[in-house]
């Protein structure tokens, strides 16, 4: 039986076309002007579109404009988990799906690392991540804990999914002045998940200084 997933009929493309077009518009005034200086109808304006059908498809308003992609990310998370290769631990499946998936958002859009700043300095936009953050953090433990067959509260589950999470920001801040920070991000997350793996004795045990 084919189980193929057929390709989105017009309506669809046509709605994905809006969102796409409101979160681009809104990036590009918030970057250019401060997320507090710029209103809706601006953001809608820009999109040529009406703020009626901006509130249609972002009912939070403007501070959902910047996390559109948030609900893909959770699932792709949760994915990686599930549909890691037969063997391959958690951690080593989430290292390699939150590297993956850095390079691919960068490369699609090179406003990655200015999009990052903007949030570090709006606290609408930290607590707004913030909770976004905490919500992949449960559905993420949650993937583990089944995958792992441990109950669902499981703690050492939800400190795994904090850690895995928390993990790409720490690469990122910790190479933000080298060279070729993408490469020593890579080597900070490979790092950070072998102490995740394996604990600190082999993380420790791998290292030139005292540990």
């Amino acid at each position: 039986m084919d189980q193929t997933t057929p390709p989105p009929g017009r309506r669809e493309r046509k709605k994905a076309a809006t969102r796409q077009a409101l979160a681009d518009a809104a990036l590009a005034l918030f970057l250019a002007r401060g997320f507090d200086a710029v209103g809706v109808r601006e953001i809608a304006d820009a999109a040529d579109v009406s703020v009626t059908t901006l509130f249609k498809h972002f009912p939070e308003g403007k501070v959902a404009l910047l996390f559109d992609e948030d609900a893909d990310r959770e699932a792709a998370l949760v994915a990686a988990v599930h549909n890691r290769p037969s063997g391959q631990p958690i951690p080593r499946a989430l290292r390699d799906h939150l590297g993956s998936a850095r390079d691919t958002a960068r490369r699609a859009d090179p406003r990655l690392d200015d999009f990052r700043a903007l949030v570090e300095r709006t606290p609408e936009l930290r607590e707004h991540s913030r909770r976004m953050w905490l919500r992949h953090a449960s559905a993420l433990a949650s993937a583990i804990a089944e995958a792992s067959a441990l109950p669902a509260d499981d703690p050492a589950c939800l400190a795994l999914a904090h850690f895995a999470l928390a993990s790409a920001g720490l690469a990122i801040t910790s190479t933000a002045t080298a060279t070729d920070a993408d490469a020593d991000a890579d080597r900070a997350l490979e790092r950070i998940f072998a102490l995740l793996e394996h604990g600190w004795t082999a993380v420790a045990a791998s290292s030139p200084g005292p540990a």
